[in-house]
């Protein structure tokens, strides 16, 4: 059979995922040709809880042509310039994680090997007061980045705080104007090709039938098509990432609006921060071997600051991934397909993740196996690094709690294991051909948390300490000066109504599948 068989996309969910999928597909596949049906019930809830991102959102809304501005006001968006990590190193610990570099390389050698010789010399700041990004967070100033390349001003990138379910209602608006059909109802069954395996056709609580080419599995941790009919087996990573439950719930805001989420460390657990426009988002997310439900709620009531907007809501849950992500004639994107706790705020870009993927290999025909394999290479990939990444939160840490003296002491992935090493040895990042997570973010959780190298660049060693540390000391102040001229956060967010600042802002720096900055 060739290409062209591809006639009906079937996707299963709303939702993030779902209404991502829909979006894309209805923007650069041609629905006069490919009947796209999305299928969700209400009755179905979703996670709702992905409300923090990663600049890449940025470049998947820029794909779409989405008008930022628009996009902001309907899902009542503020800006993210990186995360506050409370208490993650020891209890009185903290540091920020930026989108955006620490310092620059000098004569080709990175920053931070500069800093360290510094270090050992003479008392100089905290790595994280070297980034613009951390400057301004902590400032909660905000402007967009600068388009000359040359300025320091244009070393960060920014993200979104956003209601998720806005943003699903939004994209489903979209994707419905580009000719998506949705459907509503619950699937009580699946038909498959006794021959091939194959789906044939969703079948309805209501008796309709959805007969598809292709299905697209958004129906999160239920994994209702890739899981239970086509039976791909789950790989559970719970024995490096043993957090399997969360308490999330909504209240009021009671202080400006930070441009930072915040990840405050617990006794088996952490919190979240997630401050939108009309509300802050809060969670806590622990492990249930080593706290109780009431206790986890307990937590997070004494966590919140403002007054609740509802009550606290539990979600089960498992780290780990589907062994395929892409079966037969099915493909999981987001939850179906795998789990990693919302530490980083990942889930979007995983999202992200299987949909280029997927672009990439259309048009498709009912020979997947060769398309199959390489998006089960890629996604595989992702999820395992950032995997890794996050790991690595848990496991450099020197607290003194039961939960936190295990995750210090597990074995950890070799690939992980192998990072650590090479970078206590000689100060280097390894970095990855492609992937999310780039050196400034290991730089980020290793100082932070408290792992310093023995070693540095040769090279450093032969610039005198005359020279060195003037050029070390001076910039902080100088970040400190650059941002004390910037507008607060929430001077920033009341412009976008009058469009003031949409046109300083630039592109983002980043490749579909590269870090960002």
């Amino acid at each position: 059979m060739n290409k062209s068989t591809i006639k009906k996309i079937v996707i299963l969910g709303g939702g993030t995922a779902g209404w991502m999928t829909a979006a894309a597909l209805s923007r650069f596949v041609k629905t006069e040709a490919t009947e796209i049906i999305l299928v969700e019930s209400a009755a179905i809830g979703t996670v709702g809880v992905g409300e923090a991102t990663i600049p890449h959102i940025r470049v998947f809304n820029d794909m779409l042509g989405i008008d930022e501005d628009e996009f902001m006001r309907s899902t009542r968006a503020t800006y993210k310039l990186g995360i506050r990590f409370d208490g993650w190193g020891s209890e009185s610990s903290d540091y920020f994680h930026p989108f955006g570099d620490h310092g620059f390389p000098i004569k080709g050698i990175p920053f931070h090997h500069y800093w360290l010789r510094a270090r050992k010399l003479a008392e100089v700041e905290t790595f994280d007061r070297y980034s613009l990004a951390n400057v301004m967070a902590a400032s909660e100033r905000f402007i967009y980045p600068s388009a000359n390349q040359n300025s320091v001003e244009s070393t960060f990138s920014y993200a979104y705080h956003l209601d998720a379910g806005a943003y699903a209602r939004f994209l489903r608006d979209y994707s419905e104007a580009r000719g998506v059909q949705r459907v509503e109802g619950e699937v009580v069954s699946v038909t498959l090709n006794q021959d091939t395996g194959f789906i044939q056709s969703l079948n309805l609580a209501d008796g309709k039938i959805l007969a598809g080419d292709f299905f697209i599995d958004c129906s999160g941790f239920r994994a209702r098509l890739l899981g239970q009919e086509l039976k791909v087996p789950f790989t559970s990573w719970n024995r490096w990432l043993p957090c399997d439950r969360a308490f999330a719930m909504p209240s009021e805001l009671t202080a400006d609006i930070r441009p930072y989420t915040r990840s405050s460390a617990k006794s088996a657990g952490w919190c979240w921060q997630i401050p939108l426009q009309h509300r802050m988002g809060n969670g806590h997310v622990f492990c249930s071997s080593f706290c109780t439900d009431q206790q986890a709620v307990d937590i997070l009531l004494a966590h919140v600051q403002g007054k609740p907007l509802a009550d606290p809501r539990r979600i089960d849950f498992e780290a780990g991934m589907r062994y395929h992500a892409w079966e037969k004639n099915c493909v999981a994107i987001g939850l179906a397909s795998g789990f990693l706790e919302p530490l980083e705020s990942t889930s979007i870009y995983l999202i992200q993740v299987g949909i280029y993927k997927l672009l990439e290999l259309l048009p498709i025909s009912s020979d997947f196996e060769l398309d199959a394999k390489e998006f089960n290479r890629m996604v595989s990939d992702e999820y395992e690094k950032i995997r890794d990444f996050i790991i690595l939160h848990y496991h450099l840490n020197n607290r003194a709690e039961g939960f936190w003296q295990q995750t210090a002491t597990m074995n950890i992935p070799d690939s992980l294991q192998h990072k650590m090493e090479v970078f206590k040895e000689s100060a280097s990042v390894v970095e990855y051909d492609a992937g999310l997570f780039m050196p400034p973010s290991w730089l980020a959780v290793y100082f932070g948390q408290g792992l310093f190298p023995e070693k540095i660049d040769s090279r450093i060693e032969q610039i005198s300490t005359h020279e060195l540390l003037p050029l070390v000391q001076k910039i902080p102040e100088h970040l400190r000066h650059l941002v004390k001229k910037m507008p607060s956060h929430t001077a920033a967010l009341h412009a976008l109504s009058s469009g003031k600042m949409a046109a300083n802002s630039v592109k983002p720096r980043m490749s579909l599948y590269g870090g960002a900055r």
